[in-house]
């Protein structure tokens, strides 16, 4: 497995596909590894060279001493990139990856070709909320949390038609470090990026789940309305969406990232 020395942490990262096509990196939700696209990763690296990674304390990156915030975590994309030599690629988050989404759009808009930002928000609150969670599991541990936040993963007919796939989702998040979970916990609620969307240049599409309780529509539909000429695609989903309705999301992938 290829590991990147940054220059204040060590990140796991995939990269696959063919160099002389575009770059598309994939950034994965609280609690997740760089697994959770694998319905997408086989179809789109037809197209694209893909770019998966771990991030910082969660799956096999180091886990660095926290708190961390959104800032620090967008950084790790940069540098990531400069250590491969990429300097500019398309870019793919869900939840708290579309939140370094759209840090990274913000504030480093040149190296940003189409931005998606998926079952994601500006600002997730209420914050108390996530200081909650992080003592929980630096207490408990993550395994501790993991059917409840696995639970607003999926929609509950889904969860009961797939219980494997949801024991597999739990099993994901039960191995995610304590430390590394909680530190990610404050980088969430420490964020507001409502400010920042004015100065998103992209292309941007924005993907949305009906039964998203963690980032409802509604939280979509600001994100659409703050930023200039964004896209709206809606799937029946919870907060995983690209889990839940795996064809439907690569399309809408494809369709936009290609035009």
């Amino acid at each position: 497995m290829p590991y990147a020395d940054l220059p204040d942490v060590r990140i796991h990262y995939q990269l696959e596909g063919d160099a002389a096509k575009p770059v598309l990196v994939l950034s994965n939700s609280l609690g997740t590894t760089l697994d959770m696209w694998a319905p997408q990763a086989t179809k789109l690296a037809e197209y694209f060279r893909l770019l998966r990674y771990d991030t910082r304390g969660h799956g096999q990156s180091q886990v660095t001493p926290g708190p961390y915030t959104i800032a620090q975590l967008g950084a790790d994309v940069i540098d990531l990139l400069d250590y491969l030599g990429i300097q500019q690629t398309h870019f793919c988050g869900l939840s708290m990856g579309g939140i370094t989404g759209m840090w990274l759009a913000s504030t480093h808009p040149q190296r940003i070709k189409r931005l998606v930002l998926s079952n994601t928000a500006s600002l997730i609150g209420p914050p108390e909320n996530w200081t909650t969670r992080a003592q929980k599991v630096l207490a408990d541990g993550v395994a501790s949390i993991a059917p409840a936040v696995v639970s607003r993963w999926l929609t509950p007919e889904f969860a009961q038609q797939h219980a494997q796939q949801v024991a597999q989702l739990e099993a994901m998040l039960s191995a995610t470090p304590a430390a590394g979970y909680a530190a990610s916990c404050c980088a969430v609620r420490d964020a507001d990026l409502r400010e920042a969307l004015k100065h998103i240049t992209a292309p941007t599409l924005v993907i949305g789940g009906s039964g998203d309780l963690p980032t409802p529509p509604a939280d979509s539909a600001y994100l659409v309305s703050s930023i200039a000429g964004a896209k709206y695609v809606e799937l029946e989903a919870a907060h995983l969406s690209n889990l839940q309705q795996p064809e439907r999301y690569t399309a809408a992938l494809l369709t936009f990232l290609q035009q």
